[in-house]
């Protein structure tokens, strides 16, 4: 179901937004070849709690019921796309990492995500990392009353597309509120249909998701992590908005 939010509940949801900020914040600031990705994760969760706050994505069952996800981030490698679980493995100079965050105070949501790259990127993965940004904020830029979710979907494949990014289809944005996940859902590419008209108090998770080879991806055995079919690298970023009059917001910022 889609609801509008009122005032005081986009103020809440800024409340959790800003948490979900601070946690990219202090995990990009941990990032440094040898930290596992458990120990990011623990700096994540620690966080959350102590700002009165509970992980979204811990035990959130999404595209698995059989397996909640066992994490309160997800750390995404390389040619990993989204849901990547954080575990043994250790950071490495030379490495994309994705990770997507999310945080529940007082029963709303914040969700959010950010690439790193650890060392000096080659200009192929600068312009990758880039590009996810700013395709970002074009939709958001795009996301303003009177316009449809098919405007946010054309103003992020048009930063894509002079670069040839394959563009992730197999997930996508949404709304958010006291769900994680809401109606409608925010393609980043054109579907040829205009969708829901952008109204005050329309809150979203955009969240363009580009790779250096094609769109073509996959789960793999942990049941969680998509992963590039090609083996190509991946960068992911998403803030939560909401559309006002006044024009977008952004409720995962510092």
């Amino acid at each position: 179901m889609v609801t509008r939010k009122s005032s005081a509940e986009i103020e809440r949801m800024r409340r959790a937004g800003r948490i979900v900020a601070e946690v990219l914040d202090l995990i990009g600031a941990a990032l440094a070849p040898g930290v596992s990705t458990a120990h990011l994760d623990e700096i994540a969760e620690a966080h959350i709690r102590r700002s009165g706050a509970t992980p979204s994505f811990k035990g959130y069952q999404g595209i698995n019921p059989r397996r909640p996800f066992p994490a309160s981030v997800c750390i995404s490698l390389d040619q990993e796309i989204v849901h990547g679980i954080p575990g043994e493995r250790t950071i490495r100079e030379g490495q994309i990492v994705s990770v997507d965050a999310g945080a529940i105070l007082d029963g709303w949501h914040g969700d959010a995500a950010r690439t790193f790259y650890v060392g000096e990127p080659p200009p192929a993965v600068r312009d990758l990392i880039a590009a996810t940004e700013a395709a970002m904020l074009a939709g958001i830029a795009a996301a303003i009353t009177g316009n449809h979710i098919e405007d946010i979907s054309a103003a992020v494949e048009d930063v894509a597309l002079p670069y040839g990014f394959g563009i992730i289809r197999q997930f996508v944005g949404h709304g958010i509120g006291t769900e994680m996940h809401e109606e409608p859902q925010v393609p980043n590419y054109r579907t040829g249909r205009p969708g829901r008209k952008l109204e005050p108090g329309l809150c979203l998770a955009i969240e363009p998701m580009f790779t250096l080879g094609r769109h073509e991806a996959f789960v793999a055995p942990d049941d969680w992590t998509v992963v590039t079919r090609d083996g190509s690298l991946a960068a992911h970023f998403e803030h939560t908005i909401a559309v006002t009059e006044a024009g977008p917001q952004i409720l995962t910022s510092l």
